[in-house]
């Protein structure tokens, strides 16, 4: 499932193509995403310029003059950047057209989405209730001392929780809980300040790592030109069930943990 640092390296993609252009059509090929798409959205596109490519936890928002076109990668969606009148392929649902060129949205499972609105994104019902963005100043280990006083969960539980913090996805939550040395078992209200402050920072330090190559290929993630993302290769735990810890050498433990799989060292995370 693509997480933010691969929505954020397809909004790097993307966006100096289609900024300041104008959209000359809109092709929907499958309404029935995970939320049907508007049939109207040709009429309420054509003509108008994309103005902004932003990024919110992992949704897409291009920007309009009138509105915010929401789009979503679900379980295995991409976007490409391709020459305008390229044939379609079976899972290829939907095309942006500008003069030479069309951004289609290509998702096989059909869980993403691509959603209309009028009002400020950050009022729409799947925004208005997220966490903060886990690479701005807003998040820090204070934040999550001070939201898991009273919460017992598991502490990777707790940082997938994206009203906690966003972006903070299954494989990178794995790693940078051994960065810090953390098991993702611990009870989040048992975890000190001190402890929080440096989770948060190897939060922040994945993340921008993951972002710097690309993103993470494991199944079905492309960049917007089609190219795999390179972060695998820099995973110290994740998908390594019974491999050495690149630290003790001991074998890396898998297990689940709120319906995800956990990886970790029984000997270097407490």
């Amino acid at each position: 499932m693509p997480e933010l640092p691969e929505v954020e390296t397809t909004r790097n993609g993307i966006a100096p193509h289609i900024t300041d252009q104008k959209v000359c059509g809109v092709t929907i090929r499958q309404r029935q995403l995970r939320w049907p798409i508007t049939a109207r959205l040709n009429s309420i596109l054509t003509g108008h310029k994309v103005t902004s490519v932003g990024r919110r936890a992992k949704y897409l928002l291009l920007g309009f003059d009138h509105g915010t076109l929401i789009i979503h990668l679900g379980m295995s969606g991409s976007l490409r950047i391709l020459p305008r009148g390229i044939e379609a392929e079976k899972h290829d649902h939907f095309d942006l057209e500008f003069s030479r060129i069309c951004l289609r949205l290509r998702d096989p499972r059909r869980f993403g989405a691509v959603l209309w609105t009028r009002a400020e994104p950050e009022k729409h019902r799947l925004l208005k209730n997220l966490g903060p963005e886990p690479l701005s100043p807003e998040f820090t280990g204070a934040h999550l001392h001070q939201l898991a006083q009273n919460r017992r969960a598991p502490v990777k539980s707790f940082i997938m929780d994206g009203h906690v913090v966003v972006g903070a996805g299954n494989i990178y939550a794995n790693e940078a809980l051994f960065m810090s040395g953390i098991h993702p078992r611990h009870p989040c209200n048992q975890i000190a300040l001190a402890r929080f402050e440096t989770l948060a920072g190897n939060i922040k330090q994945v993340l921008k790592a993951a972002i710097k190559q690309g993103g993470t290929t494991l199944r079905d993630f492309q960049q917007g030109d089609g190219q795999p993302g390179y972060f695998a290769q820099q995973l110290q735990v994740y998908g390594k069930a019974g491999e050495p810890c690149p630290n003790c050498g001991h074998a890396i433990k898998q297990e689940r943990i709120g319906q995800r799989s956990a990886f970790y060292c029984s000997h270097c995370q407490e």
